[in-house]
């Protein structure tokens, strides 16, 4: 993927986000996508913390969510079907209190119908805060 083409596509992410998403309330931002992967950062604040001061993992799973959703939308043509998500598996594997996570998500299988991810979440040392797995029906328009 060219450059421009990888600029273009992560300002339509961070614009579609704007205002209205969860990603916005949560400032998620989407920093690189290349032909397989999505990345995106989200602070660890007041926001997105559990009352034990600490990550909620309901805010990892929609950064692994947000993540796994734009992954597939990127990969169908929107003309014709949309990514829908029916399951999501996560699992919290280690505390986070403050800092930058960033979430990759990639395929485990990019169907005509249907795409699994799994999303990785990592701390800025690298360390792997939250593993997700993420399925997504793809439903003609009609029928959404």
């Amino acid at each position: 993927m060219d450059f421009t083409k990888k600029e273009e596509i992560l300002k339509q992410l961070n614009e579609w986000r704007n205002g209205k998403t969860m990603a916005h309330h949560l400032d998620i931002i989407f920093t690189d996508v290349t032909e397989d992967t999505l990345t995106a950062t989200m602070p660890v604040q007041d926001k997105t913390h559990q009352p034990y001061g600490i990550l909620h993992g309901g805010a990892s799973c929609v950064l692994a969510e947000t993540l796994g959703s734009c992954l597939s939308y990127l990969h169908v043509d929107t003309s014709k079907v949309v990514p829908v998500g029916t399951n999501i598996n996560s699992n919290h594997l280690r505390a986070k209190k403050d800092g930058i996570v960033t979430g990759i998500a990639s395929f485990i299988r990019k169907g005509s119908t249907l795409h699994v991810s799994q999303i990785e979440v990592r701390d800025e040392k690298g360390n792997l805060i939250n593993h997700t797995t993420m399925t997504n029906n793809i439903i003609p328009i009609g029928k959404v």
